[in-house]
């Protein structure tokens, strides 16, 4: 038995590799890299394989069982590259594709969702045996912004008061190899997000708290955030995602209680305040 990992040198697919390493050693895992140069750093079998090409051969997929399809980080181009997954896999036999989605895609207001709900829908009619991960937001897309709040005074966003049910990337890893490496999960559909909820004024205060120093919460217009990021370096598309991701937050789009992520791996997920300190340096 094989397992495939698309987007295995990304952030969540190393971290992936590394606990399926952990857990089932080495031989049955193979990852499916645009760079196999890069990839051999895994440790593990690698193959040459791209969101893009529509025909990918379907060697590159040859004796894979499982395939985890972590979703590409091409922001508008990911229906069709995950079509072309989806295609390839079921040419070569693949037996269950787990795919990463976004937390509550049916319904969320975020423009990340459509090109997610898009994939499940092409999944579920491929007629493959699937799982759906509908992953919440990682504290880390948070947190990353910590070291730039202490240097301007504040931390700011456009979410406003609305709860993030976020959780580490590793708690989403962990997840996704108890699926891998469990059972009954075929056809099942996780709304997977941390246990707990904050506001962004909240994480500015547990910032200020580990920190020593004032660091609030500015709320701002969406558009004078997005024109903020994008004095920062970022490409304007992104930076006006960004922006409109937070408008999402404030109408509860990353709000989740339901804890399925913490029953899927056995354990509390990572407290904020524990991403908190690890941002800050804190041990």
């Amino acid at each position: 038995m094989k397992i495939g990992i698309t987007g295995a040198t990304g952030q969540l697919g190393r971290m992936v590799v590394a606990k399926l390493k952990d857990k089932i050693g080495s031989d049955t895992i193979v990852a499916l890299v645009r760079s196999t140069q890069k990839g051999a750093e895994l440790g593990i079998e690698c193959r040459e394989f791209d969101y893009n090409h529509q025909e990918n051969p379907v060697n590159a997929l040859q004796g894979i069982d499982y395939l985890l399809l972590i979703s590409g980080n091409e922001l508008g181009q990911r229906a069709s590259q995950h079509a072309n997954v989806i295609e390839t896999a079921k040419n070569a036999g693949v037996r269950w594709i787990i795919y990463t989605s976004l937390l509550h895609a049916d319904q969320s207001s975020l423009s990340l969702a459509p090109e997610h709900l898009a994939t499940e829908t092409y999944l579920k009619k491929s007629g493959i045996p699937f799982t759906i991960l509908r992953n919440g937001w990682y504290t880390e897309n948070y947190t990353g912004s910590v070291q730039g709040a202490l240097a301007g005074g504040a931390f700011i966003g456009s979410a406003g008061d609305g709860k993030i049910s976020s959780a580490a990337r590793a708690d989403f890893a962990e997840a996704a190899v108890a699926v891998l490496t469990g059972e009954g999960h075929l056809g099942k559909t996780y709304e997977l997000a941390g246990d707990d909820s904050y506001t962004l004024s909240e994480l500015a205060a547990e910032i200020s708290k580990q920190s020593g120093k004032d660091i609030p919460y500015k709320n701002l217009p969406e558009s004078e955030y997005a024109a903020i990021l994008l004095s920062f370096g970022l490409p304007e598309g992104f930076a006006r995602a960004i922006a409109g991701w937070d408008i999402g937050v404030s109408k509860g789009d990353l709000l989740d209680e339901g804890q399925q992520l913490s029953r899927l791996i056995g354990r509390s997920t990572t407290p904020l305040k524990q991403s908190v300190a690890e941002a800050l340096g804190v041990h």
